[in-house]
């Protein structure tokens, strides 16, 4: 289900790629071309483009784009260039390098993802980067993060939406008796529910929990767990029951106060334009009383500001 603003494109990939070389030529780049182009297209139409561009000029449209875009444009660009899967196995890979690890970045992205988006990720990314998905977790997190995200990117887990809610009870209990119930905390048991249950049925034992013990699941599991553990459940938990709530969250955050947390901004904006983002900009509106668009509009400047609200459409 694509979002993107995208009026009927009239000109051909061709037509694209012809448009960008002019854009590369003579002295400086014409960087706002670049940017109208590429932010009104979907990711088929970015590939045609590709291919066109190296066809007719000998020349990696994407090489092009890093020696002619520069700081916080060039890096939205060039993620916005792949597919949506392509696009989170480089943002998982980047984020699980030792000399830029962020691993709530990498947890964000495999904590929020359905079952079958990350097996396209683990497919782009033993092709982009010759290593699975799981060496590297294996090999860049530790503890009990580590555990659950290898458990969550190994199970295959139901996607529908029924639900059963006798099991439901059943994993309620099994959770309190995990957690709130016993001095110190049965990791294991958090694992287990969290990454093999069915976002619907996570959502379902979570209202079973508020219904028999009066208390919700994510304050237990707040007070239960921490760290990059406590992140990697809480980002489960809550794209269970509302994903678009969960990144208008985490984009309101990256926003709020002094200084721009872009390298959120940039992943979120451009990793969710073609999945969810008029959800996302719907719950942002209905939690903070303004529109995404007028957030990012106050918060960044020039053609990295034009391209991001070309991805984010019409003011809403």
């Amino acid at each position: 289900m694509s979002t993107l603003s995208l009026s009927p494109v009239l000109t051909s990939p061709r037509d694209d790629a012809i448009q960008l070389y002019r854009a590369f030529k003579g002295l400086g780049c014409d960087t706002a071309a670049v940017v109208n182009i590429l932010a009104h297209r979907d990711a088929t139409q970015r590939s045609l483009i590709q291919h066109e561009y190296s066809a007719m000029y000998s020349e990696d449209l994407l090489k092009r784009l890093v020696s002619e875009l520069r700081g916080k444009l060039e890096t939205a660009v060039l993620l916005w260039m792949h597919d949506p899967a392509g696009r989170d196995a480089i943002v998982i890979r980047q984020a699980l390098l030792p000399d830029l690890t962020n691993l709530d970045a990498a947890t964000e992205v495999i904590c929020s993802r359905t079952p079958s988006q990350i097996q396209l990720i683990k497919q782009n990314y033993q092709a982009k980067f010759g290593v699975f998905l799981e060496q590297d977790i294996e090999r860049h997190t530790s503890g009990d993060h580590k555990k659950l995200l290898l458990a969550y990117v190994s199970t295959s887990r139901y996607e529908g939406l029924e639900v059963d809610r006798e099991m439901a009870m059943k994993d309620a209990k099994a959770l309190y008796k995990a957690g709130e119930k016993r001095l110190g905390t049965d990791e294991k048991t958090f694992i287990r529910i969290f990454s093999e249950r069915s976002r619907a049925q996570l959502a379902a034992i979570s209202a079973a929990y508020h219904d028999i013990y009066g208390g919700s699941l994510k304050k237990a599991v707040k007070s239960e767990t921490s760290g990059k553990f406590e992140r990697g459940l809480l980002t489960i938990l809550q794209c269970s029951e509302n994903p678009a709530k969960y990144f208008a969250k985490a984009l309101h955050k990256a926003m709020k106060g002094l200084g721009t947390d872009d390298t959120t901004l940039i992943r979120i904006i451009v990793t969710r334009t073609e999945i969810d983002m008029q959800y996302i900009k719907a719950e942002y509106l209905r939690k903070y009383k303004k529109t995404l668009n007028d957030a990012v509009h106050s918060d960044t400047s020039g053609h990295y500001r034009t391209f991001l609200l070309s991805l984010l459409g019409p003011n809403n």
